[in-house]
């Protein structure tokens, strides 16, 4: 069996800092965890890739559409996508799974673990975000989908989920 990578131990370590549960692939660059955000139970991956010094981190959730709410639910993504600065949300129509992807290249061996915290919150809050709009697509009826504008759902607020308060926002 190959040794730990500097990499995966990096992440090993920064989830450790954050006191995140996970459990790491043996002989494989690869951790999973999961976490419960405000409207879905996020899984998570984090993929070590050394030969690049890069980091890969998956969230996602299941999500069963039948085949009339696919294209709704791709244009979706879409219209969230453009507004998304770093990494992007997919859809995976085998496994049925809606997901975040976020990937970083490192200067370094030794992933900074600041940037990795960060990379998992983006996966997990976006993940989250999206997870209530592709509800409403997963539950509207076949025979009104013509009616549903994206745009117009991707507006709502009322499905957004609540930011945390900041300590240091309290505290002024």
């Amino acid at each position: 069996m190959r040794p730990t990578s500097i990499q995966i131990q990096s992440v090993m370590d920064a989830f450790g800092k954050q006191s995140w549960q996970f459990e790491h692939l043996e002989g494989k660059d690869v951790i999973r965890t999961a976490f419960e955000a405000y409207h879905t139970h996020v899984h998570l991956h984090a993929q070590a890739f050394p030969q690049l010094n890069a980091l890969s981190v998956v969230g996602e959730t299941p999500m069963e559409v039948d085949i009339e709410h696919e294209p709704v639910l791709l244009e979706l993504l879409a219209r969230a996508n453009k507004k998304i600065t770093l990494g992007s949300l997919e859809y995976d129509l085998d496994r049925s799974q809606l997901m975040f992807r976020i990937t970083n290249l490192f200067e370094r061996d030794k992933f900074d673990a600041d940037i990795i915290s960060s990379m998992v919150h983006a996966a997990i809050a976006e993940v989250d975000r999206i997870t209530p709009y592709a509800a409403v697509i997963q539950q509207t009826p076949e025979d009104l989908l013509d009616d549903l504008s994206v745009e117009r759902l991707l507006l709502r607020d009322d499905l957004i989920p609540p930011v945390p308060e900041d300590e240091d926002s309290q505290n002024i």
